[in-house]
């Protein structure tokens, strides 16, 4: 390459570096924006899991939640103890028939994080997007 066409690829290369770079910074900056606001309770796998099952049924059965989210017994009351301790979850336990029966259901508390956890990962995802 002549020294002229390095110069222009360099300048080149300059360039584009300056004009990504403004959507870059600002990508992150609204990533970590996001994130600092991310509720740290429903961020996590399993437990936004429950409460988005949650939020689409009226009321689910321990059993429910383990078959659906395919999991432990030991997981399932970890997290749903977590999410009720927030105030994101009641959990009512009775009996049928004989049988103990533990449901969950999500509160209006729960609702209003979820969707505002969404809409946090909404905004990350337009700003990804550059919209």
């Amino acid at each position: 390459m002549t020294k002229r066409n390095l110069a222009i690829a360099k300048n080149t290369e300059a360039d584009d570096e300056q004009t990504q770079k403004p959507q870059v910074v600002k990508a992150e900056k609204a990533a970590e924006t996001v994130s600092n606001e991310l509720d740290k309770v429903i961020h996590e796998r399993m437990r936004l899991g429950i409460i988005s099952a949650l939020a689409a049924n009226k009321k689910l059965s321990f059993s429910e939640l383990k078959n659906l989210l395919n999991t432990t017994d030991g997981s399932i009351s970890v997290h749903a103890r977590k999410l009720e301790d927030a105030g994101y979850l009641i959990c009512e336990k009775s009996f049928k028939g004989r049988k103990p029966l533990t449901e969950y259901k999500i509160t209006k508390k729960g609702k209003t994080a979820l969707e505002k956890y969404l809409n946090h990962m909404e905004a990350l995802i337009n700003a990804m997007k550059g919209e």
